[in-house]
């Protein structure tokens, strides 16, 4: 009994952000449960920093006859902790039911978010059907980080962005071009933008105005940037110039969908790493577009002595996911270990259209031909799918 009760003492006394942090681990059905244990905890929950609403946060059974008792459940569980939190720095909703839909509901909780002054970070994820962001959305303008997911994004003629804006993501939002372009140049403080989707979307099927020459000019704080296929072949539409008159000086960290057959793509890549010289990781995913390689001209060929000019001081890291060890893609891979001299991982992960034999022939061509290395300590990874493990 007395070592019980010590531990119960040890508990009580825990500082009360080590507490809110822990309840911040837990569900929040779990979390509110915990203000019957004691006096002390009675209240902790109303300072957690982060709430997490999902769709299973109200249990019971999915019939046509409790899906509206669910709903209401939910939605009045989701006013109750808001109104009586004191304001928390995360709020994530993500609801994944297609039972339980209710974006007229959102709109009133985004709604009340406003008032939730210290709110810095917002994580809004649907899995069924685009939500489209109410215009109460765009005056959260505490806003540091925002991750959207399967939402239309539509702001009205008088937003002017999300002054505090640091990172940035968007997952299969529906956005139009110049949508987009108004809202990186409204958030002077962006270092962080990721812009993915798995099917096209609006951005991508409307007429070409923006480009990644404009993406730069409109976030030159960026650190860390994410773009996956669809829109890559939209930012890329024209290609890009030798080097970047407003240089992306402070990017360390390059994630890519790439389709090296594309000349656009071959020279918006070139071009940003030529203009990065802080980059530290690059990260490229190869696409195969049913196009045969481009062809070896002078303007497009990666001959070492063409890049006298790329320095690439930082890297350290290089890796290459669904490698189809095409020879445009082996001599990037030459140029980069060429000009990195503290590089330390080149992964080259094959894709599944590289049989074991042209795998042979590629690692005895290595090993007859090495690439060469600016950084002697190096080291090059080559890995087949998981799948054929």
């Amino acid at each position: 009994m007395e070592t019980e009760s010590l531990s119960l003492d040890i508990i009580s006394t825990l500082p009360d952000n080590i507490i809110e942090s822990i309840l911040s681990l837990m569900p929040i059905r779990d979390a509110l449960r915990t203000s019957i244990l004691s006096k002390r905890w009675q209240y902790c929950w109303q300072n957690m920093p982060k709430l997490e609403f999902t769709n299973d946060m109200v249990k019971g059974p999915y019939t046509c006859g409790c899906t509206h008792f669910r709903k209401c459940k939910s939605i009045n569980a989701i006013f109750h902790v808001l109104l009586l939190h004191n304001g928390p720095t995360t709020i994530k909703l993500d609801w994944s039911g297609r039972e339980l839909e209710m974006f007229p509901e959102f709109d009133q909780i985004i709604n009340c978010l406003p008032s939730q002054n210290n709110m810095k970070e917002l994580i809004l994820s649907f899995r069924n059907g685009y939500y489209m962001l109410p215009l109460s959305f765009f005056s959260l303008q505490g806003l540091e980080c925002l991750h959207l997911k399967n939402c239309g994004f539509e702001p009205p003629s008088t937003f002017n962005g999300f002054r505090r804006l640091r990172s940035l993501l968007f997952m299969n939002v529906v956005v139009s071009s110049a949508m987009l372009q108004r809202l990186l140049s409204n958030c002077p403080l962006l270092n962080e933008i990721s812009l993915n989707g798995y099917q096209k979307c609006q951005f991508i099927a409307r007429e070409n105005k923006f480009t990644f020459v404009d993406l730069f000019r409109c976030a030159p704080l960026i650190e860390n940037l994410d773009i996956s296929k669809y829109y890559m072949k939209y930012l890329c539409t024209g290609g890009m110039p030798h080097k970047l008159s407003t240089s992306p000086t402070r990017l360390k960290y390059l994630f890519l969908d790439v389709c090296l057959m594309e000349q656009d793509e071959i020279s918006s890549i070139i071009c940003m790493i030529r203009s990065s010289p802080l980059l530290v990781k690059i990260v490229f995913m190869m696409y195969d577009n049913d196009k045969p390689p481009v062809r070896r001209t002078p303007n497009n060929f990666l001959d070492l002595e063409n890049y006298s000019d790329l320095k690439l001081d930082h890297l350290e890291t290089l890796e290459i996911e669904m490698f189809s060890n095409l020879a445009i893609e082996m001599e990037f891979v030459k140029l980069i270990m060429a000009k990195s001299a503290v590089l330390k991982k080149v992964q080259l992960d094959l894709s599944d259209n590289v049989c074991v034999d042209e795998e042979l022939k590629m690692l005895r061509d290595l090993v007859q031909h090495p690439l060469p290395r600016a950084s002697p300590s190096a080291k090059l990874i080559i890995q087949r799918p998981k799948t054929c493990l």
